[in-house]
């Protein structure tokens, strides 16, 4: 017995988004799909199976993984994008972060989800601090905040931040000493809802929120975040597994008695 595809759903799968789509340009996958009937079932047979691989994951699922699982030839950006404006006004969103994709909530809709008996643990002044300088700063040692805050950074305040998941090891600087360089991950985008570090906020956008004074000394700039979390810099190296031990992040082999 042979498969058989069902013309009476495909397109109508998602509600007859496909209707209203706007003309293709280029040669993608997706874009093919809007001069060819069969190829615009496939395309909304694979966007179902995209929908579903990442409403049954919790965790993000990245792009990697989609297109593993994915017919060969479909352009997972593109239809992961199409996705995501087909759910845009709905009460769950489908978001990017960096490379992979998730369900969340609406934004408006949040406060459906609380319930006053739960109690979030909130970072001290100095956990906040540290937080912005790291995302803003990274790759960044803790030498380097110290210069930046003009105190002493604990190692207690790091390890706050690194068990929240919002900041990791990133490496070690190539410098005398090779100290550690942190980093934000995945769910400090995820968390504060940004698709990629790129998106914080920059200085005009922090003023109008009333988070930096509008008298700013002459001279003052906000740097720029523009590093791969995943990728290390030219001026880092990757953590060994003596690093790690080292860090107390990796437990010592034992040796026979």
């Amino acid at each position: 017995m042979t498969d058989t595809i069902d013309e009476t759903g495909g397109a109508e799968a998602l509600g007859g988004y496909f209707e209203d789509r706007p003309d293709p340009v280029g040669d993608t996958y997706v874009d093919i799909a809007a001069d060819n009937p069969a190829a615009r079932l496939m395309e909304a047979e694979a966007m179902r199976m995209a929908e579903a691989l990442v409403f049954a994951s919790s965790e993000p699922v990245s792009e990697k993984a989609l297109a593993a699982r994915l017919p060969d030839g479909v352009d997972v950006r593109a239809l992961m994008e199409e996705l995501r404006d087909f759910y845009d006004k709905r009460g769950v969103n489908l978001v990017r972060i960096e490379n992979a994709w998730a369900f969340r909530t609406a934004g408006d809709l949040g406060f459906l989800m609380q319930r006053e008996e739960v109690q979030q643990r909130k970072l001290s002044r100095a956990a906040l601090e540290v937080l912005a300088i790291i995302a803003y700063h990274q790759p960044i040692t803790r030498a380097e905040m110290e210069d930046i805050r003009g105190v002493e950074t604990s190692k207690g305040t790091i390890d706050v931040l690194m068990e929240t998941g919002w900041v990791k090891m990133r490496g070690r600087r190539k410098t005398p000493g090779r100290p550690v360089t942190y980093g934000t991950t995945a769910e400090f985008l995820d968390h504060f809802g940004l698709s990629e570090i790129r998106d914080l906020p920059g200085m005009e956008e922090l003023k109008g929120a009333g988070l930096l004074s509008s008298r700013m000394p002459a001279g003052f700039s906000m740097p720029l975040p523009s590093v791969d979390p995943d990728e290390l810099t030219e001026e880092e190296e990757e953590l060994t597994d003596i690093d790690l031990e080292e860090l107390g992040l990796l437990t010592p082999k034992g040796g026979d008695d």
